[in-house]
């Protein structure tokens, strides 16, 4: 097989590295520009870049794929299947349809449920209990097409998106490498999504990585596992910044939202509280919350700052 892919972030890396190890002609990179990053605000290639380099595979990065000249390009590789991980750019029918077998995309959900762009955040902050990665053949629509493959993944009662990417990236790249196979042997049988249980992944927004107190504690854990390791949920007390990086509900503890209940330390929610189990202040390097405790006092009537939006308000 003659294969386009088109990725940016690392979640798509497998995919490429397991294509590339897997024997199929791996004739071109599409992959989003570099961007500043930092606080230098340096240019940093993409990770699928930086892969696609390494293994010598010339490397694209348009602006936009709807400039006919861009398309030309695209139709002059001769594809036999485009292969798209989270490429991060809307594709036109123009390209969808240039390759042989079209386009297969690696998304991060059990489709129809968590179309769109951050599938995994949102799983986490609903309180999903099923995590999984879909193929399917792209059409115009927004995560619409025919599903080929999916599988579900075992990541625990309680997982961070950090760990729900990982296992995702991995087991999707597998998927992938059967669904080219099976693309080729014709042994595939597209399925419709059903009309039922579609829900929608819309980008996460600065305003909900803030951690409103007056919200139950469990909601709260999710918001927290749902933004960890990145961009992170955080607070402010004393004028200070902190991300929250783990925590653990205490359902039977009360108080006013927002109020340092004890040494622990536990913090009051609207409903029951968290325990604080590991922070980042601003500047600093990750700690468990004992470790922040040594420098930075929070005793018992200690009152963090309490939003005044819900936080995740949809």
């Amino acid at each position: 097989m003659r294969v386009v892919f088109l990725g940016t972030p690392e979640f798509a890396v497998p995919t490429l590295r397991a294509i590339l190890h897997g024997g199929d002609d791996v004739a071109a990179v599409y992959t989003q520009p570099p961007r500043p990053a930092g606080r230098g605000q340096r240019q940093m290639k993409s990770p699928v870049m930086i892969t696609a380099e390494t293994n010598g595979i010339p490397v694209f990065t348009p602006r936009t794929l709807k400039d006919p000249v861009a398309q030309a390009g695209f139709a002059a590789l001769q594809a036999d299947v485009g292969v798209v991980v989270a490429y991060g750019m809307i594709l036109p029918p123009a390209i969808l349809s240039a390759p042989r077998f079209g386009c297969l995309n690696l998304h991060a959900s059990l489709l129809p449920r968590w179309r769109g762009a951050a599938p995994i955040q949102r799983a986490v902050l609903a309180g999903d209990k099923r995590f999984g990665a879909s193929i399917m053949q792209m059409d115009a629509g927004l995560d619409t097409g025919l599903v080929l493959l999916e599988d579900e993944v075992a990541v625990g009662p309680l997982p961070t998106a950090g760990v729900v990417h990982d296992a995702l990236s991995e087991r999707g790249a597998a998927l992938m490498i059967e669904a080219l196979a099976g693309l080729a042997a014709g042994t595939l049988t597209p399925r419709p999504q059903p009309a039922e249980g579609v829900t929608y992944a819309k980008k996460i927004t600065n305003a909900e990585t803030v951690i409103d107190w007056r919200r139950p504690a469990v909601e709260i854990d999710r918001q927290v596992r749902a933004f960890a390791p990145a961009p992170g949920a955080w607070f402010s007390v004393n004028g200070t910044r902190v991300r929250l990086l783990e925590a653990d509900p205490a359902p039977a503890l009360r108080g006013a939202p927002g109020t340092v209940l004890d040494d622990v330390p536990h913090v009051a929610c609207g409903t029951g509280a968290l325990r604080l189990l590991h922070v980042q202040r601003e500047g600093k390097k990750p700690m468990t919350a004992a470790e922040l405790l040594r420098g930075f006092a929070l005793p018992p009537g200690t009152r963090f700052d309490v939003a005044t939006t819900p936080v995740g308000a949809r």
